[in-house]
């Protein structure tokens, strides 16, 4: 039978010389893997619709295995993220961590419309580090991980001046301290952006402007809470880790 979806291009394996297994991020459906014969030869019909970061509207001959790709009709090819190799680094951890989190055929729009906002913010030029950021923070739900960033994690007080507790799973309090001494220290401001990151909406983001070191505070917390939680290794964080660091020795 013949359905038509819209969806990302999230992921392509090579099949054989001339085909892809291309795995879609799909409003209707959630993630699925279609088969896409031929797409590999320059001058297949399939060929535009099937690279990474794609989104388009895909044609699909659902079957009782792997569906088939039959055409699909671009909407927009992110043109800028494939023209830099630094947006493209961005991008592929933020359809990587997508690939990581979802399960196949479990449909959920406000995921299918995160992924679409985020990687167009990208190619519209806004901060990769804070999109990045944001992204991390809503995909945390999706993993079952629910950071306590409300309140204080130990007494549930909501005023002082706080720190983040790996230990106790989000904010912990200037009073309560004590209760993990490898509590990370960080300003007023990366307080209020892992709140705002991980509760707003993503359409409503505007130009948003964050200092270097705010945003130094931001990965550290953000990157040792996926460490010790998520179970998750990204190819792609590990390239990204890389870039940074030798963008820092130039």
């Amino acid at each position: 039978m013949l359905q038509k979806c819209e969806g990302i291009v999230i992921r392509t394996t090579d099949y054989g010389e001339s085909n892809k297994i291309v795995t879609l991020y799909t409003r209707e459906w959630g993630k699925i893997g279609v088969m896409a014969r031929g797409a590999k030869k320059p001058n297949s019909r399939l060929s535009s619709i099937t690279q990474l970061f794609t989104y388009g509207y895909f044609l699909v001959q659902k079957g009782t295995g792997l569906s088939g790709l039959q055409q699909g009709e671009v909407i927009t090819s992110l043109r800028s993220i494939g023209e830099d190799i630094f947006l493209t680094a961005y991008a592929s951890f933020i359809v990587e961590l997508t690939d990581k989190c979802t399960d196949e055929k479990k449909p959920n729009p406000f995921h299918f419309e995160l992924l679409y906002q985020t990687l167009n913010l990208l190619n519209e030029g806004y901060d990769p580090d804070i999109l990045m950021d944001i992204y991390e923070m809503k995909m945390l739900n999706v993993l079952g991980l629910y950071p306590i960033l409300n309140q204080c994690s130990v007494c549930g007080q909501t005023d002082g001046h706080f720190s983040f507790s790996i230990r106790e799973g989000g904010f912990i309090c200037h009073r309560c301290l004590d209760k993990d001494p490898y509590h990370l220290k960080i300003s007023p401001a990366a307080v209020k952006l892992l709140r705002l990151f991980y509760y707003f909406d993503l359409s409503r983001l505007g130009k948003i402007s964050v200092k270097d070191t705010t945003k130094v505070e931001l990965k550290r917390v953000i990157d040792a809470y996926y460490n010790e939680y998520s179970g998750l290794y990204l190819k792609s964080k590990k390239f990204l880790d890389e870039m940074d660091h030798f963008q820092n020795l130039l």
